[in-house]
């Protein structure tokens, strides 16, 4: 029995990006649906049900920002920013407003096509934080429903606080998590600039799960935005042709 393919939406101005992806993205067997603009792009993510949204930024008529929050409020489909636009304030502005991750142009497609797999497994898991799951990652184990964390087997003891921020990021494996969110999640709305803590308790989490870090795989920094788990442990590869 064959399956649909998965549908991406791309809201981008540049023809030649949108055939640029048309062309990479059906290689690997996706359906690519297209927009010109903010507008034929808010009106195609209600009614063609895509799987996935790679947004630009930088629309003649509307601004992606808007454009991420107006879909935002509808449909919880995973959203790529795919743009130009590289400041942090940008990605983490974006990534507050629901964007499950920020690809910088230009890209490696190698690197993209493994974020687009990551954003679109959040599609199996149920929607809404705190609901229980368990994920594998190599020896990794991490049961939510238990509050266990089990590596090659061996049982690991994490702190109240190392266990917060691991279960926030396992929630949504592959998206990228601000430091802004986590910290007002986990200690409070006046830590929300003590980024310093958050350093410190990813630092241990590396160190107990067997992480590399100097170069984490499992965990991976998104320099001054955030955070995010790896469900595949080998991560994105930053090789191939690029747009």
């Amino acid at each position: 029995m064959s399956h649909s393919p998965l549908r991406i939406l791309v809201i981008d101005d540049e023809m030649q990006i949108r055939r640029f992806l048309r062309i990479s993205l059906g290689s690997q067997g996706y359906e690519v649906i297209e927009a010109e603009n903010g507008g034929e792009g808010l009106l195609k993510a209600i009614s063609e049900s895509p799987d996935l949204i790679l947004l630009d930024l930088g629309l003649p008529d509307i601004d992606g920002q808007e454009v991420l929050r107006a879909i935002r409020d509808q449909l919880h489909t995973p959203i790529m920013v795919v743009s130009v636009r590289a400041s942090e304030s940008e990605k983490v502005s974006c990534l507050d407003a629901g964007a499950n991750d920020y690809v910088t142009k230009p890209f490696s497609i190698q690197e993209l096509l493994a974020r687009i797999r990551a954003a679109l497994r959040t599609r199996t898991l149920p929607e809404g934080a705190g609901e229980p799951i368990q994920l594998t990652i190599g020896d990794l184990v991490i049961d939510l429903k238990e509050r266990r964390i089990t590596l090659a087997g061996n049982l690991v003891r994490l702190t109240p606080r190392e266990y917060s921020v691991l279960e926030k990021l396992a929630e949504f494996p592959g998206r990228v998590l601000t430091q802004t969110h986590l910290l007002k999640e986990i200690w409070g709305p006046t830590h929300q600039k003590d980024t310093h803590y958050l350093r410190i308790v990813i630092s241990r989490l590396r160190s107990k799960l067997g992480d590399d870090s100097e170069q984490p795989q499992l965990i991976q920094t998104e320099a001054g935005v955030g955070y995010r788990l790896m469900a595949d442990s080998n991560g994105p590869q930053a090789s191939g042709q690029d747009a």
